[in-house]
């Protein structure tokens, strides 16, 4: 079965998670700027004269399609990458996903979702 991963992340920790799906072989991805808060509801700020809270705070979106054998391991590099152990650190959803058709080719299913060189074609190497 095919799933997507959607994985919520702080600006700043992009380049890391980026780096750390490429070196397990992930090479396709959609990044998406968002705006959210979850739990802390947001941040509040504080100037000489006012202050004021933040409620909206930028965030990364990270999609990714993938087979679902390889879902833990790219759960464990986002987490690896994004985490600081504070609040804000990110959220990560897997959902089913029913169908994948690659455009140019009409492959479908997990053969749509296959790159050389990506993690099914290293798993597939070993």
């Amino acid at each position: 079965m095919t799933r997507e991963i959607r994985a919520i992340i702080r600006e700043d920790a992009l380049q890391a998670v980026k780096e750390g799906l490429r070196d397990i072989g992930i090479v396709g991805m959609n990044i998406f700027d968002i705006r959210g808060h979850g739990r802390q509801g947001g941040v509040d700020q504080s100037w000489r004269v006012s202050s004021s809270r933040m409620d909206l705070l930028p965030k990364i979106q990270v999609n990714i399609v993938l087979s679902e054998h390889n879902v833990e391991k790219t759960i464990e590099a986002i987490m690896k990458a994004a985490r600081t152990g504070k609040e804000g650190d990110g959220i990560i959803f897997v959902y089913p996903v029913e169908d994948v058709v690659r455009i140019r080719t009409g492959e479908r299913g997990h053969d749509a979702l296959m790159y050389p060189d990506d993690i099914d074609a290293r798993r597939a190497k070993k």
